[in-house]
């Protein structure tokens, strides 16, 4: 199975957790071989601390899903995997789950999507691959999205009436890419994308005025997703919030709004009419909430400069 981390074990880590306190979580055990998938540096800590038994919790897949665990156990929590070695496991990950999205490696490794597509082609040396790959969602999708668009076109065609999440389901495609091919088809168009020689800019296609796509071009700009991705695994790395209760409140709170346009499209599309109203109302009273704690932490922010 291997460890993640190029450097081995980090001895300033394991002095730090054997000193501190605070009990140690329990580790992660693989049942099949006896090895260590996650806290192998609480286990060093324990054994400095003269302890000869710590709480274990037993994985039971095999050893490529059991460094899956071992890489994603380390990207959300405990000391962090440098960049080279999130890198390298992406890399093996993509061996060992070839079928798996960009997007998925990538929320299992904690680097962007883009990244992971070009450990991919080195791996891949310029091999054709076809087929499908799971997403992070867990739907398959194929890897070609000309014939889900085509195969999309022909449905919105015979049924203008269906769902974005029916034509995206039946298509094997996202629900932004269903919404995308049927925004063509209402202008006339052909619901192919445009080839990738052309420029185009990144919200064309999406129609305009108020019930835009998710993060269109009616809202303000917002920072790409795996920017923030990456600001947040930064904020988890600090011990300043790791280690307080207020800090972890705020890390999960910016957590779960690490979703991407599609996930949060399929949310939209989701939502009960008869929650609707509801719904919009406690988003916007949200809004003003995140809005409120922007303002008064740059405040504080100007205060201290």
């Amino acid at each position: 199975m291997g460890s993640p981390r190029i450097s081995g074990e980090d001895p300033e880590h394991v002095e730090a957790l054997a000193v501190a306190q605070a009990p140690l979580p329990p580790i992660i055990v693989h049942r099949a071989t006896m090895r260590v998938i996650d806290g192998l540096h609480r286990l060093r800590a324990a054994e400095a601390r003269g302890q000869d038994k710590i709480a274990v919790r037993f994985f039971d897949g095999d050893e490529a899903d059991a460094f899956v665990l071992a890489v994603e156990s380390n990207i959300t929590h405990g000391l962090p995997l440098s960049m080279a070695d999130r890198k390298q496991a992406a890399g093996r990950i993509i061996v060992s789950h070839a079928q798996w999205s960009d997007r998925m490696i990538a929320s299992v490794t904690g680097i962007a999507p883009g990244t992971v597509a070009d450990i991919r082609r080195k791996v891949s040396a310029g091999t054709a691959v076809e087929g499908s790959r799971i997403g992070q969602d867990g739907r398959v999708r194929p890897i070609n999205g000309a014939e889900g668009r085509r195969l999309a076109g022909e449905l919105i065609a015979e049924n203008p009436d269906l769902s974005l999440r029916q034509i995206a389901r039946a298509a094997g495609i996202s629900p932004e890419t269903a919404r995308d091919v049927r925004n063509r088809m209402r202008r006339g168009e052909e619901p192919l994308s445009k080839p990738r020689g052309k420029a185009r800019t990144r919200h064309e296609g999406r129609p305009a005025g108020p019930r835009g796509g998710f993060g269109s071009n009616t809202a303000p700009a917002r920072t790409p997703i795996e920017d923030r991705i990456a600001a947040v695994d930064r904020l988890k790395a600090d011990p300043a919030l790791r280690f307080s209760e207020t800090g972890r409140t705020l890390l999960r709170l910016l957590n779960i709004h690490m979703l991407t346009a599609e996930e949060w499209e399929e949310i939209i599309d989701n939502v009960p009419p008869h929650c609707s109203g509801i719904v919009a109302t406690l988003a916007r009273e949200c809004a003003g909430i995140w809005g409120e704690i922007a303002v008064r932490v740059d405040h504080q922010m100007a205060e201290i400069v």
